[in-house]
């Protein structure tokens, strides 16, 4: 079957792991947990690993425990200087652009932090939608709720005609449990964790050739 679908992850997948964003943020989740919730500092990452592992994400965790105010924590935990950390990537931007399918962003975050990542590596415009934290409510990726949501938001393509690139194992992995096909980014193996690998996003149309 031709994929007709294409879901996107957004932190470490459509920007490199290494430009040190996702680890900014960490620092402010962390902060957040100490300076608004009260949170003893030498507890906050066992806390903070404790809720990604049960609910998904450190966020759930947090809501489902304390009754924590989303948009409060996503604005806190997102306030960093994106420029900072993320530049346009031409050679991104034409092999997104050049795929005749429909694509979405596919996201544990808000869309307001998406709109702004997207602006900094300069991709806004390619995508049909952003599907996020609040889309998935009261789940989150890697939940196969959160995917029926994420299907549904996306006008119920068949799932086998999906593809959805993360960058996380866990999240390919439950994906792929679910028929659709998935590309773990950022690795040279996918294992068994997903149905294809991709170092670089430019590489995407030449794995996806043919099936398009």
């Amino acid at each position: 079957m031709l994929f007709t679908t294409l879901f996107f992850d957004l932190d470490d997948t459509l920007y490199p792991s290494s430009t040190g964003l996702w680890e900014a943020i960490g620092r402010r989740i962390s902060l957040y947990m100490t300076e608004r919730m009260g949170f003893p500092p030498d507890q906050v990452v066992s806390i903070r690993e404790k809720y990604f592992r049960e609910y998904g994400t450190t966020l759930r965790g947090l809501q489902a425990k304390h009754s924590v105010d989303m948009d409060d924590y996503l604005a806190f935990v997102h306030d960093v200087p994106l420029d900072h950390y993320l530049h346009p990537d031409p050679a991104v931007h034409a092999a997104i652009a050049g795929i005749p399918a429909r694509k979405f962003i596919l996201t544990n975050a808000d869309t307001n932090h998406a709109r702004r990542v997207l602006d900094a590596v300069g991709l806004q415009g390619l995508f049909d939608g952003i599907i996020d934290v609040h889309s998935m409510a009261p789940f989150c990726k890697p939940m196969p709720e959160a995917f029926e949501m994420a299907l549904k938001a996306a006008g119920n393509p068949v799932r086998t005609s999906c593809v959805l690139l993360d960058d996380q194992m866990r999240i390919t992995r439950a994906a792929r449990n679910m028929d659709m096909y998935t590309i773990l980014v950022g690795k040279d193996t996918p294992g068994d964790d997903a149905d294809a690998a991709l170092r670089y996003l430019t590489d995407l149309p030449g794995l996806l050739d043919g099936r398009i």
